[in-house]
């Protein structure tokens, strides 16, 4: 009986790593900036020795973290998020079809609110964890969150609110929520959408709440073949951008060409009242595409992905209340993904977004229309650049971006610093150990959570 070909997912530069752990006084290869002085967290999906997933995404989360101060770079270690998953292999629907939402893999993002640092994943609740990694436990708000909490919560960098939603295949489909800037859960209201979208991520601006309703559809056929994760493109469910007051009110939907986004860029409210939105676009052949690279599906989708280069460009729709039309425009031909800015900006106007490319990460100036790309060595993967603004900064870009990068052979990983004006090299912190190329991650500085 031949063996099973081992997925893309769990192999080369994807492939989980066996073990914990730490080591201190990393070597650096340039110079850190004194004022790098925190904590550099990235989360990702990693399966245990002898576990695989169906999906990319349905691996345990694993946190990778860097201590920088004082231009040194003090320790690295990575540790799994300890969910009930990982320790009691809990299912997340329960006997009686009820879901368990502390059963997660909590392997998406990792982001600090009121002095708390939480591992997301879009299905269940969020995790505590402290600054050196180790798991504290599911966080529900006390008790106030019944629902999921999406990945991709946004800051309102002028409140300090935490506004996020979550999203299920059953009734309620889509729920808004809101943490006060202490971290209490104040707002949770349900939004009405046709049906069960994968909605992973959102946009706000100062005074509204940007929807992505787009025809990624749950299908229960899917778990019954065993799917990693049942959802699939729909030709039939149609494709809209909703915009809502923050303050209350009825959403207002925008239809656009059929499409999907992961991850938006940022969003705001123009001079004339339109709200503008940038994100990394799919089309149809394109999501299918990376949907069979990343994940089982039925046999059609897998041999539909083999026959499609799958692409995702940056994209910018600018919605318009008095017109009721949403404007789209492509704002270059690259392939980049995981869109980054300056997250003083969120929902305000913004100049400079960053992304990664296969083997580049590239800079967009949105107010020229020109484009830098640093391009890296041959079989270079570059993980999601994060924006770090320097103190008593003169521009927006004035500051540094940092990106995990791995070797797509399966060989080291490095931490690289940039000077995000113009992408030269700052640093490189060189890793005890190759990191998996995983998903987000966040610059948490000194002071911002509790020792």
């Amino acid at each position: 009986m031949s063996e099973q070909p081992v997925p893309a997912w769990m192999a080369g530069h994807l492939a989980p790593v066996p073990d914990e752990i730490s080591a201190v006084d990393l070597r650096v290869t340039g110079a850190l900036p004194a004022e790098l002085t925190g904590r550099y967290l990235r989360n990702g999906p990693n399966p245990r020795p002898g576990e695989t997933s169906p999906h990319w995404f349905t691996g345990h989360g694993m946190l990778h973290g860097l201590r920088l101060r004082g231009g040194r770079a003090e320790w690295y270690r990575n540790r799994w998020v300890r969910t009930r998953v990982f320790t009691e292999d809990a299912p997340f629907i329960r006997e009686d079809l009820t879901f368990d939402r502390a059963a997660v893999p909590a392997n998406t993002h990792v982001v600090p609110h009121a002095g708390k640092i939480l591992a997301l994943v879009e299905i269940g609740f969020p995790y505590e964890v402290t600054p050196e990694l180790d798991t504290v436990g599911p966080c529900d708000f006390g008790g106030r969150l019944t629902g999921a909490m999406t990945a991709h919560p946004k800051e309102d960098p002028v409140t300090g609110e935490l506004l996020f939603f979550g999203y299920g295949f059953a009734p309620p489909y889509l729920t808004y929520h809101r943490l006060s800037s202490t971290g209490e859960l104040v707002e949770s209201r349900e939004i009405e959408v046709p049906g069960p979208t994968m909605m992973h991520d959102f946009a706000i601006t100062a005074r509204h709440v940007v929807w992505m309703d787009l025809p990624v559809v749950f299908d229960g056929d899917l778990v019954m073949n065993g799917a990693g994760i049942p959802y699939r493109w729909d030709d039939g469910y149609g494709a809209r951008l909703g915009v809502m007051p923050r303050s209350g009110g009825p959403v207002r939907w925008f239809e656009v060409d059929p499409c999907y986004v992961f991850h938006v860029g940022n969003a705001y409210e123009d001079e004339e009242g339109r709200i503008v939105l940038d994100g990394a676009r799919y089309d149809a052949d394109s999501f299918q595409g990376i949907w069979g690279d990343i994940g089982r599906t039925t046999e059609h989708d897998t041999a539909h992905a083999a026959s499609v280069h799958w692409k995702s460009v940056m994209h910018r729709w600018t919605l318009d209340p008095a017109t009721g039309k949403a404007v789209e425009e492509q704002l270059d031909d690259r392939n980049v993904e995981f869109p980054t800015h300056d997250d003083t900006r969120t929902g305000h106007g913004h100049r400079y977004l960053y992304t990664v490319a296969d083997e580049a990460i590239v800079k967009y100036d949105l107010r020229t229309g020109a484009s830098r790309a640093l391009e890296l060595g041959d079989g270079d993967a570059p993980g999601e650049a994060v924006f770090v603004p320097a103190a008593d900064r003169g521009a927006e870009d004035e500051g540094w971006l940092l990106s995990i990068v791995s070797d797509r052979s399966g060989g080291g990983s490095e931490l690289l610093v940039l000077n995000a004006a113009d992408l030269s090299h700052q640093a490189t912190v060189h890793l005890p150990r190759r990191v998996p190329a995983g998903f987000h991650g966040s610059w948490i500085p000194d002071g911002e959570v509790s020792p």
